[in-house]
C-alpha cells in the first residue's frame, strides 16, 4: 500500500468541501502512483476524511476514477478553448501552439505521461465506468484535431490528426530535442 503525504495541512480544511478534497487527493495519487496502486483508504486519509465520507460522495472507487478522468478531460478541452481564444480564426496557429505546449510539457520533466492514456492501460475492462469517459475523450479530441487540420486546409486531415496524436502519445521519445528548445521541435516547425 502507498504511504501518502498529507495533502491538506492538518487534515481537514473546512473551507474546501470534502468532495473537492477527495478529488484533489485522488488526482494527485492516481497520477503519481497509478489507479490500481491507490486504495480508497489512502485517498480518504490524504483528504482528511474517512471512507464513509468518500463513499457518500462516490458510490465506488470506479465512480471516483471516472470523475477524476472527467475532470482531466474537461481541463484538456479548456486548453483547446484557450488556444482558440488566443488565435481566433487561425487554426494553423492553434496547431502550432498546441505542439509548442506539448513540447514544453515534455521539457518540464513530467514522467508519467497522459493520465487518460495511463488509465486506458490500467483499466482494460470494457464495462468499467471510466472506459466510457476515456473513449468519449479520445473520440472528441480526435475529432477536434481533424476539424482543426481541415480548417487549416492541411492535406488528409484525418491521417494528420492521427499522426499528431501518436506524436503526442510518444512525445517522451523526442524529449531531448524539445527540452533544449521546444520551438525547434521538428513537428512544431512543420505546423
Amino acid at each position: 500500500m502507498i504511504i501518502i503525504e498529507k495533502h491538506v495541512s492538518d487534515g481537514k480544511d473546512e473551507r474546501i468541501p470534502p468532495r473537492e478534497r477527495i478529488l484533489a487527493v485522488a488526482v494527485d495519487l492516481f497520477y503519481r502512483h497509478g489507479i490500481r496502486a491507490v486504495g480508497v483508504e489512502a485517498i480518504a486519509e490524504g483528504a482528511g476524511t474517512n471512507k464513509m465520507t468518500l463513499y457518500r460522495h462516490f458510490a465506488s472507487k470506479d465512480e471516483l476514477v471516472a470523475e477524476y478522468l472527467r475532470r482531466l478531460a474537461a481541463k484538456a478541452s479548456a486548453s483547446w478553448d484557450r488556444l482558440a481564444a488566443e488565435h481566433p480564426g487561425n487554426p494553423r496557429a492553434q496547431l502550432r501552439r498546441w505542439l509548442e505546449d506539448m513540447a514544453a510539457h515534455v521539457a518540464s520533466g513530467d514522467q508519467r505521461g497522459c493520465a487518460l492514456a495511463n488509465a486506458a492501460v490500467e483499466l482494460p475492462e470494457k464495462d468499467h465506468p471510466a472506459r466510457r469517459v476515456i473513449e468519449a475523450f479520445k473520440t472528441a479530441q480526435r475529432q477536434r484535431m481533424i476539424d482543426l487540420c481541415a480548417a487549416a486546409e492541411l492535406d488528409d486531415p484525418e491521417m494528420l490528426a492521427d499522426e499528431l496524436f501518436l506524436l503526442n502519445r510518444d512525445r517522451r521519445q523526442w524529449q531531448g530535442k524539445a527540452a533544449s528548445n521546444p520551438s525547434r521541435c521538428p513537428a512544431v516547425e512543420t505546423a
